[in-house]
């Protein structure tokens, strides 16, 4: 059975920059380098805008991964690694673009053509086994709309979005219904992956603190809004992915909106929509979310099914969210008579095709 993991990344180097061009260019990041009283722990910065934001480095032994293969440095060694891993297909998110970087509508699309070019001529080198996820100008609709044609048409399979606030606007803001109508006619599917749209200037504390509250509780309110708000049935044939959250929270969703449909007033003033939890609610709204391997995954299949579940690594990434050995871990379970070898086939390759469109 094929595997696609549906969740990884790429680390931004200074090469990425360079493919910020003409009046673009005035707008590179600068890459700075403090001297680190600990040098176990170096660090490193991209300065944006005259703000800094950290810059992941990572290390082999903690990511599974090299330098060459995490930032794309080496296209190869990155295909060589999945054949060792025993991966098809990895869909590349960015690493950066994960948080607001700037309120600067030029900036803000320099940035994003300049880092969506450069990941496109990396995967391109893969013959289709590197699949990445477009980062629109959202500061700009008109230009993203356009971000999303350059990306169709240089293999991108997906478009990410941040469920909180993103230019200002929650997901379900008719803002961003261009944009959506657009991903819909494309036939790529919209991602919400954890992180924040803001432009945060705020202490480290609170930075580190507020993890949770900034980065992982936006993928619940978005896939709470898409069915509120309607969006699954006014764009009825695009789909939405709701990526790195885990899934044990979906039950939850689902119980609150049970709680709110017999409650909503129908013309009032924040225009709720008219909808329904019965039946399967993540396949009636065409939503995919990724589970993580240690959750209750036959409780999730018993009340979710087995058609909406995909699942990816985290690959480059070492945090809380890492799923590395995700395939073998997911057999051990199977080995054990916890789910079936069927949920898992369609965990680790039917529903990413599906969901990604490849």
């Amino acid at each position: 059975m094929p595997v696609i993991d549906a969740d990884t990344h790429v680390i931004e180097t200074e090469a990425t920059w360079e493919f910020m061009r003409g009046a673009d260019a005035a707008y590179r990041p600068s890459l700075h380098v403090p001297p680190n009283p600990d040098p176990t722990r170096p660090t490193q910065y991209w300065v944006i805008g005259g703000m800094r934001f950290p810059r992941f480095i990572g290390d082999d032994e903690t990511t599974s991964s090299t330098v060459a293969t995490r930032e794309l440095l080496d296209v190869p060694a990155r295909l060589r690694h999945m054949d060792e891993l025993g991966i098809d297909v990895h869909i590349v998110y960015g690493t950066l673009f994960l948080q607001g970087l700037t309120d600067d509508p030029r900036a803000d699309l320099a940035l994003r053509r300049g880092y969506n070019r450069w990941l496109a001529d990396r995967c391109e080198q893969s013959k289709g086994r590197l699949r990445w996820i477009c980062v629109p100008p959202m500061l700009d609709i008109d230009e993203a709309v356009k971000e999303l044609r350059f990306a169709k048409d240089h293999g991108a399979c997906g478009v990410q979005k941040i469920g909180g606030l993103e230019a200002g606007r929650w997901p379900n803001d008719p803002y961003f219904f261009p944009l959506y109508e657009e991903a819909e006619r494309l036939d790529m599917p919209l991602c919400f992956h954890i992180g924040t749209g803001m432009v945060e200037r705020i202490k480290r504390e609170h930075f580190l603190f507020g993890r949770v509250q900034r980065n992982i509780m936006p993928v619940l309110g978005a896939m709470h809004s898409v069915v509120l708000f309607g969006l699954s049935t006014k764009f009825p044939k695009l789909r939405f992915g709701f990526v790195e959250a885990g899934a044990a929270w979906v039950p939850y969703i689902i119980n609150n909106l049970k709680r709110r449909e017999e409650k909503i007033a129908k013309n009032n003033a924040l225009s709720y929509s008219d909808f329904s939890v019965a039946g399967n609610f993540l396949k009636s709204n065409r939503m995919y979310v990724t589970c993580q391997v240690d959750e209750d995954l036959p409780y999730l299949i018993e009340t979710l099914g087995e058609d909406s579940l995909i699942t990816g690594s985290d690959y480059s990434h070492s945090d809380a969210s890492r799923e590395a050995g995700f395939v073998q871990r997911l057999g051990e379970r199977v080995a054990r008579g916890e789910i079936s070898r069927r949920a898992v086939d369609r965990i680790i390759y039917d529903n990413a095709k599906a969901f990604y469109g490849i």
